[in-house]
Parts: C-alpha cells; sequence; structure tokens
C-alpha cells in the first residue's frame, strides 16, 4: 500500500469516518487510522444509537451546524441506502427556569424551530411512559430522536473506501511530527506522509496533542437497558428521546430499539476521570443504581429487569463545547475532540468541517463557539 496520502485522519469513529468520507468524495488521496475494530466498543460511539435534536438548550449557535447535519444524514442515507436517523420527537424537561428547558425553548424562538411547550401533567397524560413531577416544565420538538452509531460509523467507513479512501483497522499510532509542510504519522505497522493529519482519536486525542491535556479529558460513563414493564408505552412511535434535569441529576434516554430495553443514561455518571487505556469497563451495582433511581421516579412503567449495562467515554471540555480548529502553529493539523457528551449528532456535518479544514485552511460553518483559543 502506498505510504504518501494528501490527508491522514487519526481515529476512525463518528467524527474519523465523516471526515474520510468527505475528503475522499472531493478526490483527496485519504488514509484512516484505527488502534481497534471498525466499529468498536472501546470508545465513546458504541450502545446502538444516540439522541439528535434541533432545539438545543446547550447553546444557541450551535442550531445551523444542527440543520445542515441533517441534511447531511440524509445524504448519507441516501448513499448507502440505509436508514441511520430515526424521528421520535424530543422532549427537554426540567424545573421552570432551569437551562434545559429555558435553553431549548430560546434556541427555538431565536431560530423559528416548530414545537410546542407542555407542563408536566401535559406531558404524562400525551405520554403515559412519562411521569414527571409537577413543576416540570418540557419542550417536544418533533424533528428529535436517535442516529444509529455503530450502523453510521460502518456507512461512513464504506462510503469512504468506495470512493477511495483506505482504512487500516487494529493499527496504532505512536506519535506524529511536522515534516517538510506536511506530516509524517508513526505506526506500529510502519511510517505515513501526508500533506495534512486530521485528528480526531476521541478520549485518546490529548495523547497525541498535548495543549489539550486539560482541554478534552476523558470521563467514564455507564448506560442501562431496562425492560419495560409495560413494553407498549416505551416503543419509538409513542416515546420521544429526552433530556431531562432531575433532583437526581441530569439524564437521557431512548424508547426501546435495536436491543431490548429502555436506554437511560446520566450525564457525567459518576464524574470519574480516566485514563482511556485503563478505564473500568466493567459495571457495578452503584452504577445500576444511579440509573434506576431516576427511572423508578420519573419512568416507573419502564423500571423492569436489567437487559444490559454497557460503559463507554465522555471526553469534556471545560466548557463542555466541542474543539474543532486548526492546531496553533502547526496549520498543516486539524484537531476535533471534546464532545462531552452531546457530539454524535453532529459527525455528518464535523466531517464536512474537518474536510474543509484539511483542505482550505477555513470553512463557511461558524465554528467561532469551537475554536481552541477561548481558552
Amino acid at each position: 500500500m502506498s505510504q504518501e496520502f494528501d490527508c491522514i485522519v487519526i481515529g476512525v469513529g463518528g467524527m474519523g469516518s465523516s471526515t474520510l468520507y468527505n475528503l475522499a468524495k472531493r478526490g483527496r488521496r485519504a488514509l484512516g487510522l484505527e488502534q481497534f475494530d471498525i466499529p468498536h466498543a472501546e470508545g465513546s460511539s458504541h450502545g446502538v444509537n444516540r439522541i439528535i435534536r434541533l432545539a438545543y438548550y446547550e447553546h444557541p449557535s450551535y442550531v445551523p451546524l444542527l440543520r445542515r447535519a441533517y441534511e447531511l444524514w440524509s445524504d448519507i442515507e441516501s448513499v448507502t441506502g440505509e436508514q441511520l436517523l430515526y424521528k421520535t420527537g424530543s422532549i427537554d424537561t426540567a424545573p421552570s427556569g432551569h437551562e434545559v428547558f429555558e435553553g431549548s425553548l430560546e434556541s427555538c424562538l431565536l431560530h423559528d424551530i416548530p414545537h410546542r411547550v407542555l407542563n408536566h401533567a401535559q406531558i404524562n397524560e400525551e405520554f403515559p411512559g412519562y411521569q414527571l413531577p409537577p413543576g416540570h416544565m418540557g419542550l417536544l420538538q418533533g424533528d428529535g430522536g436517535f442516529v444509529l452509531s455503530e450502523r453510521s460509523i460502518v456507512a461512513y467507513a464504506n462510503a469512504a473506501m468506495s470512493t477511495g479512501a483506505e482504512i487500516h483497522a487494529r493499527e496504532v499510532v505512536s506519535g506524529w511530527e511536522p515534516d517538510q509542510g506536511g506530516v509524517r504519522v508513526f505506526t506500529d505497522r510502519g511510517e505515513y506522509t501526508a500533506e495534512r493529519l486530521v485528528i480526531t482519536a476521541g478520549a485518546w486525542t490529548s495523547g497525541m496533542v498535548t495543549i489539550l491535556d486539560d482541554l478534552a479529558v476523558p470521563e467514564r460513563q455507564v448506560l442501562a437497558w431496562l425492560q419495560p414493564i409495560d413494553g407498549s408505552l416505551y416503543t419509538p412511535d409513542v416515546f420521544p428521546v429526552f433530556n431531562a434535569y432531575f433532583d437526581e441529576g441530569r439524564y437521557y434516554g431512548f424508547p426501546v430499539y435495536g436491543i431490548p430495553g429502555f436506554k437511560v443514561g446520566r450525564y457525567h455518571h459518576l464524574e470519574e476521570v480516566i485514563d482511556p487505556d485503563f478505564a473500568i469497563k466493567t459495571v457495578n451495582s452503584e452504577d445500576e443504581a444511579v440509573l434506576r433511581s431516576a427511572v423508578e421516579r420519573y419512568f416507573p412503567k419502564a423500571n423492569g429487569a436489567t437487559m444490559t449495562l454497557k460503559t463507554c467515554m465522555f471526553t469534556n471540555t471545560p466548557d463542555e463545547h466541542f474543539i474543532v480548529d486548526m492546531l496553533p502553529g502547526t496549520s498543516q493539523v486539524v484537531v476535533a475532540a471534546g464532545f462531552s457528551g452531546h457530539g454524535f449528532k453532529f459527525a455528518s456535518v464535523i466531517g464536512e468541517i474537518l474536510a474543509d479544514l484539511a483542505i482550505n485552511g477555513e470553512t463557511e460553518h461558524n465554528i467561532d463557539l469551537l475554536k481552541i483559543d477561548r481558552f
């Protein structure tokens, strides 16, 4: 295989696979290097699916990126012939005045997003899988739903290879260095050179980009799938995905899809900062109790037998906004990191942006919020 490329992408997960496809379809000779399988369960993108939502409480400037993301999810579905995005509607719910509800409402009003505002009783009546407490408000947005995370990686990887990209799985990158205006990448199988390098290595990114040591911090996360007591209330056609702030913390969840069980997680589960090479993959009774404490109160008819418990990783920035930028002082290197538990839905548009930056050194998308120099 050739050792020289226009662009090398380190990490072929959600962001990396999309980037490879966007590079290849623009005629660039691209190489993707992945230390694990494609897809794999060692990082941040396994576990069947991830929420996608247009109402965005994290910051209203994400909404234009989301609108483009929806378009690009449709595009890759057309290319592959496989449905990857499922619309169930989404509910952002919290006590009146809390940012989860108020921020979602602000985004909808600012960007003219169709939505409905419901109180706790209206949500419980319309969606009886929910049992929200008095004082909770909810924003229902019909375009919300979920993206199949592992299938999306497969779709982008296959599309990239069919368009001319190379992908090497189970090849560990040991380092990289600038090389005559380009880059040289070292692995356990050889050396490669390229004009540009894109680093999308998830929880391992800070190990390759030293300035991100305190800016892209890996965290252990746990997900549970619980068999509903009344399964009819938790199917995709009657149960919207949710982001919710409760007394117990901020939770998110999905209807039953793909594998048995209602899926639920808590943001920043136990706030465990980890080394991704030594992450604890086993799940214990404390992990399960953290998730059940909310399910038994607010989704009691989903609180049946445990079906599956899995760990994954968040990679958090100090402000929980992404990092998408040229590496300062190294214009031939682009980095995307710190997707902080809410990034996968953007994978389609992040791939487009990273290809823009690698090829042109700029993008038409507004990524001011995501620049490294904000820190």
